[in-house]
């Protein structure tokens, strides 16, 4: 069952908004996300906040000067998702730029599992002989690994954004701006953001010990496209500071300043990266660089990241995205099993949702929670076999339902049932003995209920309410694009009721809908719905600009319909 919520706003804010030349629907909407005044939109990047306020970065940045005048070798250690094979071609694009000798290593998932673990540093160690390891996107929690690496004589640097467990990593440098003691203003920046503002911090550095000056010094700005890749992929929190660092790295990017590979994944993708969107990042882009780290290797993805060769870029991408359509073949064939699997299952009688299937793909199965999860709207994992009796689960959550909290107290109450696990509220992740999975199934079964309370879950769609007539105009819309929206600062979603004058099924998948409302007739459609609408309906939905002959007019793009 979905239920429709209006968003709450303070009445003051959108006022001064309004008395500000805003127009009174968007000012409504900016007041419902924490928007004060107009000078809280700006995405300039002379308002991003300095480096100087994270904790342990003059330290980082003379490390790494240090390592680049002494001509030590770099090792960057990425994780194997698109914020971490982003975070990895900044490091080495910024690096390169300013004289290191720098090689890069990122973790296999399946062989290795997460982050810089004593296993990495020995195989870094051998197949690159390092002096300095960086991570990028890992290593808060990596605090045997980090010994091992000390072990071997070898400087740490650590930049991530996790959340810190209760003991950190010892002998190295921490940048991580939720780490204790770090009073950076925003606590949302994706790892990718993290190295980007340690790489800001290096330049400054070596410009202070006069290797080159404000003329002369490498332009980092060229790296954003890759920043906002990483930053939207990542599904964090788009706060102002973020919201400037993808807003800059669009604008670079519909203007035709973005990294070789960044070009020919739109270009194999079939969008024209004049019209990029933070969409076309999240769903287009992201999904080619992640399914490399699901199937095979994020080396591709990397790889396609930093060549400069306009040839390998589209020969990588070509590979990527045939990795891409392969990851979505297997997602529909495991999540068309996991509904057979669940054909039994009774939202009535169970508050969580877990789901096994021996030879499912490791690599896809958050894919599939995630599916799951806005399905039956419970929290779900989805689970594959791992070796050596293990299996692998990959869990999403809704909101009000900490996940990561969750299984850290079945592990509490049952400690012998899983290994490892991690993660953080909507995302977790963990490896347990098979045969304790009925045992896990009804201990997680009992925390969620315990959390969630009897009353069972229940989706709540919020949106921004019943819209101006003025706003169903190309100049609302485009009023609308000027802004950067994603997590934490949503895309506007309106909601009202209307007349369904004429609707028909379009490729047996999308409908089509002609729509009336107060003497105006608006045109609509609802993907993936081909069920017929009633005559009056509530719907969610978005204003959008549609192209068709050559011709742009307002459409509706209906996310939800209920009967009025």
């Amino acid at each position: 069952m979905t239920k429709i919520t209006v968003r709450a706003y303070p009445f003051e804010v959108a006022d001064k908004l309004v008395r500000q030349g805003m127009h009174p629907t968007l000012a409504r909407i900016y007041a419902s996300r924490g928007i004060t005044g107009t000078d809280d939109i700006s995405t300039e990047l002379a308002d991003l906040h300095p480096p100087a306020g994270m904790h342990n970065i003059e330290k980082a940045a003379a490390l790494l000067a240090n390592a680049i005048e002494s001509g030590k070798k770099i090792c960057v250690i990425a994780d194997y998702d698109c914020d971490g094979a982003t975070a990895c071609a900044v490091a080495i694009h910024a690096l390169n730029m300013m004289g290191a000798k720098v090689t890069y290593l990122v973790p296999n998932r399946f062989d290795h599992g997460f982050g810089l673990t004593p296993t990495i540093v020995n195989e870094a160690i051998a197949r690159h002989a390092p002096e300095v390891i960086v991570t990028v996107d890992n290593g808060i929690a990596s605090v045997d690994g980090i010994k091992e690496a000390v072990r071997h004589g070898l400087e740490v640097l650590v930049t991530d954004h996790h959340l810190p467990g209760e003991l950190l990593p010892d002998n190295c440098i921490i940048v991580n701006p939720n780490q204790p003691d770090c009073q950076f203003q925003s606590k949302y920046l994706a790892g990718v953001g993290v190295i980007f503002y340690v790489m800001l911090a290096l330049r400054a550095e070596l410009r202070q010990r006069g290797r080159f000056d404000a003329t002369t010094q490498p332009r980092l700005d060229g790296l954003l496209d890759l920043v906002a890749l990483g930053t939207v992929a990542d599904v964090v929190r788009l706060d102002k500071n973020n919201r400037i660092l993808v807003a800059q790295g669009l604008k670079r990017i519909t203007a035709g300043n973005m990294q070789t590979g960044m070009a020919a994944l739109f270009r194999v993708s079939g969008r024209e990266w004049i019209n990029a969107s933070t969409h076309d990042l999240g769903f287009l882009i992201a999904p080619r660089i992640n399914a490399a780290g699901r199937l095979e290797d994020m080396d591709i993805g990397i790889e396609c990241l930093i060549t400069d060769n306009v040839g390998s870029a589209w020969e990588i991408a070509e590979k990527l995205n045939k990795i891409n359509i392969e990851r979505r073949e297997i997602e529909s064939s495991m999540h068309s099993e996991a509904i057979e699997i669940l054909k039994a299952f009774s939202p009535a009688n169970r508050t969580s949702i877990c789901v096994l299937n021996q030879n499912w793909h490791q690599g896809v199965i958050g894919i599939v929670a995630s599916r799951l999860k806005d399905i039956y709207y419970r929290p779900t994992f989805v689970f594959a076999a791992n070796k050596d009796g293990l299996i692998r689960g990959s869990g999403r959550s809704i909101p009000g339902f900490h996940l990561r909290d969750a299984i850290d107290l079945v592990s509490k109450r049952h400690p012998d049932i899983i290994t490892n696990f991690g993660g953080h509220a909507l995302a977790a992740g963990l490896t347990m003995h098979a045969s304790g999975y009925d045992r896990f199934y009804d201990a997680f079964e009992a925390v969620a209920k315990e959390q969630l309370g009897e009353i069972k879950p229940e989706r709540i769609l919020l949106t921004d309410g019943v819209p101006d007539d003025s706003c169903y105009t190309l100049d609302f819309i485009r009023q609308l694009d000027s802004q950067v929206w994603g997590q934490g600062f949503e895309p506007p979603v309106f909601s009202d009721r209307f007349e369904v004058t004429s609707q028909r099924i379009l490729k047996n998948r999308h409908l089509s809908l002609q729509l009336k409302k107060n003497r105006m007739t608006l045109p609509a459609i609802y993907f993936g719905h081909a069920d017929l609408l009633p005559k009056e309906a509530l719907l969610a939905y978005r204003i959008a600009a549609h192209v068709y002959n050559g011709v742009t007019s307002v459409r509706l793009v209906i996310n939800h319909a209920q009967a009025s």
